[in-house]
């Protein structure tokens, strides 16, 4: 069973998430919380698999309990779930720790997978966030020239497995193609991300759009 916890100031929405996910069979709803520091706790209390994040709440907002939850030990997916998609809060979300970053709008069904994808640590987002992620950036050379200088800090396997995580493989996809086995390549993402300073795969796979390892169209 996976374990959410939902964090948003509207209760109907909350009500709404309950039993769309419980729904699912696989999925429950641990706790829910309406700002942004007793989301914070009740992520502590429940230890969830997977945490539902509105940005825009009185008190502590989204970003700021994004960075929170963060620094605890090892700290669940968190995917914002939000009625906007504008550029700057796309990036900020999974500059912060993110792992994905869904509107509201989505359809239940597409929701409920996407929350079983996130919760087992990959990267999601909506089409229209997807593609403002790839168009944003006002500040791409000041952030490229960061990216280049930390993926100067690591070793040549190192950045072909930042290189797959940017395009968003799994481990045993890498493995493939790097002709190592899983295990190996989870020893190697382990140490990339200890290098970064990254707290997931999405800010490392950030990191690798931003130094220029991933081609985009």
């Amino acid at each position: 069973m996976i374990r959410a916890v939902v964090v948003d100031d509207e209760p109907m929405v909350c009500s709404f998430l309950r039993t769309i996910l419980g729904s699912s069979g696989d999925i429950e709803v641990a706790e829910e919380a309406h700002d942004g520091a007793a989301g914070v706790e009740a992520v502590v209390r429940a230890r969830p698999d997977i945490v539902l994040m509105d940005l825009r709440m009185p008190g502590m907002g989204g970003l700021a309990a994004i960075e929170r939850i963060m620094r605890l030990p090892e700290p669940p997916p968190v995917v914002v779930l939000t009625t906007f998609d504008a550029d700057q809060y796309v990036l900020r979300s999974l500059r912060a720790g993110a792992s994905g970053f869904l509107i509201k709008s989505t359809p239940p069904e597409e929701l409920v997978g996407l929350v079983r994808v996130a919760a087992e640590g990959h990267t999601v987002l909506s089409a229209a966030a997807a593609r403002r992620l790839v168009a944003a950036s006002t500040d791409r050379d000041a952030v490229g020239d960061r990216a280049r200088e930390l993926v100067g800090s690591l070793t040549e396997r190192e950045t072909e497995v930042l290189s797959g995580l940017g395009e968003g493989l799994s481990n045993a996809r890498i493995g493939a193609r790097l002709h190592l086995s899983e295990a190996t390549i989870k020893g190697y993402v382990s140490r990339t991300l200890d290098k970064l300073g990254c707290v997931n795969r999405t800010q490392a796979g950030l990191i690798a759009h931003d130094a220029g390892l991933v081609e985009t169209e």
